[in-house]
């Protein structure tokens, strides 16, 4: 598999140099988001409508998904499906740390501890190996910018940036309305399964709702 979805995302959060997230909340609900479509392209989860389901809690043999198949297999226990959107709710900030936990487990990012104000311990993420990012951002590059075809995997990271908004992440230096459309496109696309496509759409109005009631929380 590589690095999963999830990572994908932390990986374009991260600052290189300090290892600071930068727009780390729409970021968590992206990488939550990104750890649902793997193990729904695993046939391990499905998702319709406002619901989530556990089809098959056979292991993936990757440890950031799998340990999600136990948390939601838990959450899920004498039910037979949850709101989505109470999932991602539940794991957004979870997945960050998870996240990057799997990343320098992987040795592409480092880990060190600093204080922020001198007081409050942080854990911050420094990049290792450039060479993960860097094609990551070529692969974008490619098929956002330079109109080829997204396979499966791609389109779906694509999808949950747009989703999240996280354009400016992926896309620092271009123009955002060029940006925003192309991966609208994709999004809705023929890039898989009709299954796998309508729960992104699914994990998408999700988002968005959570999202919305967080801005709506914040600001009251």
């Amino acid at each position: 598999m590589g690095i999963t979805l999830a990572e994908e995302i932390m990986l374009l959060s991260l600052d290189d140099e300090s290892g600071s997230a930068k727009q780390r909340q729409a970021a968590g609900w992206a990488a939550a988001g990104g750890i649902l479509l793997e193990l729904v392209l695993a046939e391990r989860v499905s998702v319709k409508g406002k619901y989530l389901e556990l089809t098959d809690a056979t292991p993936t043999g990757e440890q950031l998904l799998d340990s999600r198949i136990l948390l939601i297999g838990s959450w899920l226990r004498g039910r037979s499906k949850r709101r989505v959107t109470d999932w991602l709710t539940k794991d957004h900030t979870k997945a960050v740390g998870a996240t990057l936990e799997s990343l320098r487990e992987r040795g592409v990012v480092t880990a060190r501890e600093s204080k922020v104000l001198g007081v409050f311990p942080v854990r911050l993420y420094p990049e290792a190996d450039g060479a993960v990012e860097r094609q990551l951002r070529e692969r974008l590059r490619a098929v956002v910018l330079e109109g080829a075809e997204p396979d499966e995997r791609t389109a779906g990271l694509i999808a949950l940036i747009h989703s999240a908004k996280l354009h400016r992440l992926a896309f620092p230096d271009q123009p955002r309305r060029q940006v925003t459309a192309r991966t609208a496109e994709i999004s809705a696309g023929q890039w898989a399964a009709e299954g796998v496509r309508a729960a992104i759409r699914d994990m998408q109005a999700a988002m968005a709702a959570v999202t919305l009631v967080t801005v709506a929380a914040a600001a009251g």
